[in-house]
């Protein structure tokens, strides 16, 4: 059997919706579960990560996160005002919404129960970071080991987006196929800061896979809602026991580095790597270094916790 065999997609039923995931590798090696972040589909964990840390000696599995891909869309909640942002920013004012990233981290555990994994290593991107932070605080005993990638507390003091990645979060959804494609180029352009040629060169093709695979604004949407109206987990990520490593670039537009930092600094124990040049996106040439830290803090993990 090839160890880093990529499965076709299929469905579990969970948490009353419907996820759809794929998997990497060998069912039989450490089950590594891959969070995506706000309106990203699972294929944004390239299919390349994926392999290579199967490699590593991964059972990688990566999902569509509800409302986005070709997991349940859910319904209600309006798209997000300008008014309604002011209100949280200046009034503290909550935002309503349909669901919040607690539900989001039932949704993962109960993938874990689909697929009888009792304990897993979580990865999480942006708000799939945020996602995986919940099962950590709410699940600790689903973790073997936890690595939070430009993501943060929901703490309010951390300064926001600069002004460029929360015009290209908050534009309206593009009307056809080819506006989309040129967004998809443009977003990822903004998000990852500065020139990489390699993504750039395949930003078209994965632009045409999540296009194809189904689009939900109205899903980003309450995605959006669902982080604003967790709050912040800063005074509860004091209790995580897991080990935890912190991922986060030096010029990230989207999540502030202060973001990481407040993450380390609010789990006890955790380890920090700021990535010099990386953006809010994971970019090829960064890979090495996030999939050695990866591989060596999980592998370290499930070494302290079998002793």
């Amino acid at each position: 059997m090839n160890l880093s065999a990529h499965q076709p997609p299929q469905m579990a039923r969970t948490n009353g919706i419907e996820l759809c995931y794929e998997t990497f590798g060998d069912p039989a090696a450490e089950p590594l579960i891959l969070i995506m972040g706000l309106g990203a589909q699972m294929v944004l964990w390239y299919d390349d990560f994926c392999r290579q840390l199967a490699a590593r000696g991964f059972y990688v599995i990566r999902f569509d996160n509800r409302d986005i891909g070709q997991s349940s869309k859910l319904s209600g909640g309006k798209p997000l005002g300008a008014l309604e942002l002011l209100k949280l920013r200046l009034l503290k004012i909550p935002v309503k919404a349909p669901y919040r990233l607690r539900d989001m981290a039932e949704d993962t555990v109960g993938l874990m129960d689909t697929l009888g994994i009792a304990s897993a290593h979580l990865v999480g991107a942006s708000m799939g970071g945020m996602i995986a932070q919940e099962i950590a605080i709410s699940f600790p005993q689903r973790l073997r080991s936890l690595t939070s990638i430009m993501s943060t507390t929901g703490n309010p003091k951390i300064p926001g987006p600069t002004k460029e990645a929360m015009a290209i979060l908050m534009a309206p959804p593009p009307k056809s196929k080819e506006e989309y494609l040129t967004r998809f180029g443009q977003t990822w352009k903004i998000l990852r800061v500065g020139s990489f040629p390699e993504d750039e060169a395949r930003d078209r093709a994965l632009a045409e896979r999540t296009f194809a695979r189904g689009l939900n604004p109205a899903g980003v949407g309450r995605q959006m809602r669902a982080i604003l109206a967790s709050g912040s987990r800063k005074e509860r990520l004091r209790t995580v026991k897991t080990p935890t490593l912190v991922i986060h670039g030096t010029v990230d537009p989207l999540v502030h580095p202060a973001g990481g930092k407040d993450t380390a600094a609010s789990i006890p124990g955790a380890k920090l790597m700021m990535i010099e040049r990386m953006g809010h996106a994971l970019p090829i040439p960064m890979w090495p270094q996030m999939i050695d830290a990866i591989d060596k803090h999980a592998h370290g993990a499930s070494v302290k916790t079998t002793h």
